[in-house]
């Protein structure tokens, strides 16, 4: 059978958070895509014991804005992990490709610099309707699944 919702996870397999804190970086551009997946990523961590005080949530602009956010935050706060919500229709202009390849490499360079883990929870899609299907809608929530890879990658780091 295939699989529609694709936030579904296993609980149980879940890390306790309750010693984890979290920085999630929301972009403001597509605001009805970026708050419902900021709302199910907060809910998220909460759900697996993340205290409230030690979620720290900050808006920037857009999605370009991620990589220079999450590393201002790592560089001068003591989060575990940072979650980077944020969400890229592609539109007429080549304007969708030059984003999009700059927040995945940026993420990832600020990760590998900081040693630490930066979840990639952007949408990256071709219209509206498949935004909304991720952000609460038919296939999940992919701020749930930024919650649920930052508390894994935590757990992880903390094993080594």
């Amino acid at each position: 059978m295939k699989k529609t919702n694709l936030s579904d996870y296993d609980a149980a397999a879940i890390p306790d958070g309750s010693s984890f804190r979290i920085g999630v970086i929301a972009a403001e551009w597509n605001p009805e895509v970026t708050d419902a997946m900021l709302h199910g990523a907060v809910d998220t961590l909460k759900e697996h014991g993340v205290h409230e005080k030690n979620i720290l949530v900050r808006r920037v602009p857009g999605t370009y804005e991620l990589s220079s956010a999450a590393d201002m935050m790592l560089e001068q706060t003591t989060v575990d992990a940072v979650i980077c919500i944020g969400c890229v229709i592609q539109g007429e202009t080549r304007h969708f490709e030059f984003i999009c390849q700059a927040v995945s490499q940026g993420l990832t360079n600020v990760a590998l610099k900081h040693e630490r883990p930066v979840i990639f929870s952007v949408l990256t899609t071709n219209d509206m309707q498949q935004a909304l299907d991720r952000a609460g809608g038919r296939h999940g929530n992919k701020g749930v699944e930024g919650a649920v890879t930052a508390l894994k990658m935590i757990a992880y780091q903390n094993s080594l």
